[in-house]
């Protein structure tokens, strides 16, 4: 917990960026009758059946410093999926980084094996020498910023029905432009300090 909330606590830094990366399911909602206005100004009503039409994974990748984050849809969440949004942070997002500070939980497709899995050594050594890997602990996905964005998006963008992965795509893709043009970012506050107060519970008890 305290390793990444000192790496939280770091200056800004252009040539070490700071990613913090989490992901989340959206079930994609086909409607089987067409929604009917209520009047002119009123909300739409839904009829309450509907028709499944798949899940999709979105990877969220956040760089508070920046004010910048961007979402990868895919269709899975697999070892290889989350080898090849690390290769393109890497690569497109941030080439000219010397260091990209990843911070994120740890699953086990999150790991420097699934680089290996889906690229050979040469590459998957080329794309881990660029991290610096920090993990939240057990139980302590909270301290990643990535999951705030998230929920962001959940309220914002995914509370309704979607009904296929392309028009996902498409409205993922324009909250995430109006929310860089915005320069929206994360306000986080919790310091080693305040954990180490008021959560003073999860730390061992030494007896002298």
């Amino acid at each position: 917990m305290e390793d990444v909330l000192d790496v939280y606590t770091r200056p800004y830094d252009a040539e070490h960026v700071l990613v913090c990366m989490d992901e989340t399911t959206k079930q994609q909602i086909m409607e089987v009758r067409q929604p009917v206005a209520q009047g002119p100004g009123r909300a739409y009503r839904y009829d309450s059946e509907y028709k499944r039409n798949g899940v999709s994974n979105l990877f969220m990748l956040l760089a508070p410093l920046e004010s910048w984050r961007h979402v990868e849809v895919t269709d899975q969440r697999t070892k290889v999926d989350w080898a090849k949004v690390v290769r393109q942070l890497v690569d497109e997002h941030f080439p000219e980084a010397k260091k990209i500070i990843l911070v994120m939980d740890n699953l086990n497709t999150h790991s420097p094996s699934s680089l290996y899995e889906a690229f050979s050594p040469e590459e998957a050594k080329r794309i881990l020498d660029k991290l610096e890997i920090h993990y939240t602990p057990k139980h302590g996905s909270w301290l990643n910023m990535a999951e705030i964005e998230l929920s962001v998006l959940g309220r914002q963008c995914l509370s309704r029905r979607i009904p296929d992965q392309q028009v996902l795509r498409r409205e993922v893709a324009a909250w995430e432009k109006a929310r860089n043009k915005k320069g929206a970012t994360v306000d986080w506050r919790f310091t080693t300090d305040d954990a180490r107060i008021k959560l003073k519970r999860l730390y061992p008890s030494f007896v002298v």
